[in-house]
């Protein structure tokens, strides 16, 4: 039963690591972590099926382990602790997902960052939104230069 699961909600566990969802859900396609303790995003890169997590509210300092990530579109890292100087490294490592489109990092020391915004649209070419607002033609030019 549990390698046909698609769908796992496992918020509010007090979770501290993210392990066995690859070995035993290798066909997830949504991922829900929101409010635990995880730190570190890893076991994620034989979830090759996986088109949105959720790990907002929980202390995650660096986008990572998701490169293998093939059909990922939607990331939701609200309230977690990812600084500036871990920004670049965390959008390269978001480029290596063909699809993904949706990015959320409010409440994070990145986004104090005045350029922030157009920073992080162009490091990654695919983005369609950022914290809920969609990229313009504008925004996505104006970044480029």
């Amino acid at each position: 039963m549990l390698s046909n699961l698609e769908e796992v909600s496992l918020h509010q566990q007090d979770l501290k690591r993210i392990e066995n969802l690859d070995v035993y859900c290798r066909h997830l396609k949504i991922l829900y972590l929101q409010n635990n303790l995880i730190e570190k995003m890893e076991g994620l890169t034989k979830l090759k099926e996986l088109e949105y997590l959720n790990l907002a509210v929980n202390s995650v300092g660096k986008i990572e382990g998701v490169s293998r990530c093939e059909s990922l579109n939607k990331l939701d890292l609200t309230l977690n602790f990812i600084e500036v100087e871990d920004l670049r490294e965390s959008l390269e490592n978001l480029e290596m997902c063909p699809h993904f489109t949706e990015l959320y990092l409010t409440g994070n020391p990145c986004t104090d960052w005045p350029n922030y915004r157009t920073y992080t649209i162009a490091k990654v070419d695919t983005l369609m939104r950022l914290d809920g607002q969609e990229i313009t033609k504008a925004q996505r030019l104006a970044a480029k230069t």
